[in-house]
């Protein structure tokens, strides 16, 4: 769900509130946009948001933290707001969703010893299913999910960058990302692409312990008699539907490309369609969620 369209005349106020389950990286993403120049406040009680609000509009944007373990926490009221929020002319309103399997909330809690502060006498995985189940309309609402399931801190402030930074006036920011299916569709997708009926360069001895960015393998790959065709129709149809999703006042648009190892087809696709829109100028950044869990790193995500 996403607010109505607004001009930029209009709008007094940019505010972001970030959310998510405990140890997801709520406050990394709340501090990396306090170093991108946002006016940030951690912890707010949703009951002075309003009160907030009603105060003269900032020279900044505005980015909260709202954490489920407050006191006056409520879904409910923070759905509410988003809502309300979404039909405020003067006001940009967008919410944040940092979200983490629960396996890999679990070790994080392991390796720190911290106790979940929604079950502080109970195991960690008790509270990590009690904060889900709690959050999970907000989740459904969010206009941004964030997985840090396989990012690290670094990771995860360089994507708030990608979608936070100075080019972000443009008012619709791109994220074109590759995955393999053997690890499921990457969570927050908007559109999803299947790249498994192309020819597999897998199976060629020479393109094997290459990847989608090498020459060699995106030119295997658009010989296939399947791939012009493909690429024309697919590319076109995000190019059309972008302006509709920025009108209608999204801000953020993640395009998902799959295939079977998430190293060869996908991945070139992917670069290409990146390439193809950033030419037509939009702010496009790119991820290949496979290479980057092989690496181990962040050195292959980048912006166009």
């Amino acid at each position: 769900m996403t607010g109505p369209d607004r001009t930029n005349a209009q709008v007094e106020q940019e505010l972001v509130i970030v959310t998510g389950p405990s140890g997801a990286g709520r406050t990394t993403a709340i501090r990396a946009l306090e170093d991108l120049g946002f006016e940030a406040i951690d912890n707010l009680p949703l009951s002075l948001l309003p009160r907030l609000l009603a105060g003269p509009p900032l020279d900044r944007p505005l980015a909260l933290g709202v954490d489920a373990r407050n006191r006056d926490f409520e879904t409910a009221r923070l759905v509410e707001t988003m809502d309300r929020l979404a039909r405020n002319p003067a006001v940009l309103a967008q919410l944040i969703y940092v979200d983490c399997d629960a396996d890999t909330l679990l070790r994080r809690f392991s390796e720190t010893r911290r106790r979940h502060p929604l079950a502080p006498a109970e195991a960690p995985g008790v509270g990590i299913e009690r904060e889900f189940e709690i959050l999970r309309p907000v989740r459904d609402r969010a206009d941004l999910l964030v997985d840090t399931t396989e990012m690290s801190p670094h990771d995860l402030r360089a994507e708030m960058g990608r979608w936070f930074g100075a080019e972000r006036g443009q008012r619709l920011a791109v994220s074109v990302q590759s995955f393999s299916y053997k690890r499921g569709v990457p969570r927050g997708a908007d559109l999803v692409f299947d790249c498994r009926f192309l020819n597999n360069p897998h199976w060629e001895e020479d393109l094997r312990g290459l990847d989608g960015r090498d020459a060699p393998v995106a030119a295997y790959i658009e010989k296939d008699t399947r791939f012009a065709d493909f690429f024309e129709r697919m590319s076109g149809l995000v190019a059309s539907l972008l302006p509709a999703y920025r009108d209608e006042g999204k801000s953020h648009l993640t395009v998902a490309l799959g295939c079977t190892g998430g190293q060869h087809r996908s991945v070139a696709i992917a670069e290409k369609l990146a390439n193809t829109l950033a030419q037509a100028g939009w702010q496009v950044s790119i991820r290949h969620r496979e290479l980057e869990r092989r690496a181990g790193g962040a050195q292959h995500q980048g912006t166009r």
